[in-house]
Order: C-alpha cells, then sequence, then structure tokens
C-alpha cells in the first residue's frame, strides 16, 4: 500500500508540474497560431481567400514561436453548434485542467513502467523513458497524422483515431523488445512492428480540399507542436525520475 501511495503521489506531483509547463508552453507558442488559423476557418476563411499573400502573411506573423500539443489543436476541430469554453479566461482554464489531468495519466504510466522494470530510479532514467514517450505518442505517429490547426481537411476520425492507437502500439512493442530483449531476433521484430504502421500508410484527407490557413502557417505549427511535445515528454519523465528517487531515499 506504501508503494501505491509513492507511486500516486509522485505522479500527481510530476503531472501538476509538467501540466503547468506545457500550458505556459502553449499559451506562448501555439495559442496564438490556433486563434489566427480560426480567423481563416469562421468568417475570415472565405476573406482570407480573398486576400493576398501580404494579408496572409501578415496574418501569420501575428503567432508567436513557442510549443503545443497535437491535443490542442485536435479539441478546435469542432461542430459550430457544439459546446465550447469561450475565449479567455475559461478556453484556459479548460486548456489547463485537460493539461495537467494528461500529464498526471502519462506521469502514472511511466512510474509504473520504471517500477515494473526493477531499476534503479534517477532523473536520467526518467529522461529515458520521456523520451521513449515521446516517440510512442508523437513522433511515430507524427509521420501519419502531423498536428493540425483549424480549417485542415482531413480523413474520418475513426481511421485517424484506428491508425494513431496502432502506431502508438506497435511503437511501444518495438521499442520494449529493443530495450528489453538484446537478441537479434528482437531486433528485427522491433524494425518490423515500428515500421510496419507507415508501410500501411496513415488515412489520407478527401481530394480536393486545402487548408483555409496559409501553408507557413501549418508548417511553423507543426514544428512548434513537436518541439513542445518534447520538451513536455523530456519534463515529464526527468521528474518523474528524480521524485522517485527523492521518495525512495
Amino acid at each position: 500500500m506504501s508503494l501505491f501511495r509513492s507511486l500516486v503521489f509522485t505522479s500527481v506531483l510530476v503531472g501538476l508540474i509538467a501540466g503547468t509547463a506545457v500550458t505556459l508552453a502553449q499559451f506562448l507558442g501555439t495559442t496564438p497560431l490556433i486563434l489566427a488559423a480560426e480567423v481563416f476557418e469562421t468568417g475570415g476563411a472565405d476573406e482570407g481567400h480573398s486576400h493576398d499573400a501580404g494579408a496572409a502573411t501578415e496574418g501569420h506573423d501575428q503567432a508567436s514561436t513557442a510549443a503545443a500539443t497535437t491535443a490542442e489543436a485536435d479539441d478546435h476541430h469542432h461542430d459550430p453548434e457544439a459546446w465550447a469554453p469561450a475565449d479567455g479566461f475559461e478556453r484556459n482554464a479548460y486548456t489547463f485542467a485537460a493539461n495537467v489531468l494528461t500529464a498526471i495519466g502519462f506521469a502514472l504510466v511511466i512510474n509504473g513502467l520504471m517500477q515494473i522494470s526493477g531499476k534503479e530510479s534517477d532523473w536520467r532514467h526518467g529522461l529515458i523513458w520521456g523520451l521513449c514517450g515521446f516517440v510512442v505518442f508523437m513522433l511515430a505517429p507524427g509521420f501519419g497524422l502531423h498536428p493540425e490547426l483549424p480549417g485542415t481537411p482531413a480523413a474520418p476520425l475513426f481511421e485517424r483515431q484506428v491508425w494513431w492507437i496502432g502506431t502508438a502500439a506497435a511503437t511501444a512493442a518495438g521499442l520494449g523488445l529493443l530495450f528489453f530483449q538484446r537478441k537479434p531476433w528482437a531486433a528485427a521484430l522491433a524494425i518490423v512492428l515500428i515500421a510496419l504502421p507507415h508501410i500501411i500508410g496513415a488515412p489520407v484527407p478527401p481530394e480536393g480540399e486545402h487548408a483555409l490557413a496559409p501553408e507557413a502557417m501549418s508548417h511553423r505549427f507543426v514544428v512548434v507542436a513537436t518541439m513542445t511535445s518534447l520538451f513536455f515528454w523530456a519534463l515529464l519523465g526527468a521528474l518523474s525520475g528524480y521524485f522517485r528517487r527523492r521518495f525512495e531515499a
């Protein structure tokens, strides 16, 4: 029971810190990009098509550079009649709560896996686990389904979810074989598992549809989202290893 309490307490503490940090990173980085893209998606979309390249560049320059996660952008692909938090404090509060809860959940996974592995915990080992989480949940799926701004054409949601989950599971299994089975057959199987989802290919959006936001803005968002995810997972892993070592001592 003491071990369980320590695991939960560590995960909650790490989740609060990492969730707060990534919310700040999103506020500085992806939120301006998303708000700028929503102008093209709602009212500004028709207007945006009539603007010249200079106006598009002006809208792009209003967004600052920092970091974000894919989920933040996906939350804005909503039905116009569906409920959504109001802009400002309410929207930021819901984003913060979602980030903290997500961080706590992933911290529970990382701490649980470190406990099962039976190896010594410190911030360096935790960082490795965090980077593996980044590869599994962001980098590998991002090769086929990159973070998207509002107004970006996309394949049906169910197809994307199936491919994303399959890619994350296959990548996690492949990394597990590489780390815990140091044998030639395990390495070969790991390569097959990691490559298989990309050989199958991610679902593609319908032909003939184009993103409403400028291409430069979309590219910038992908870079910012990826870097924020890397920051989030590195922080989550390093803090998990650090606090586990402190509590074990």
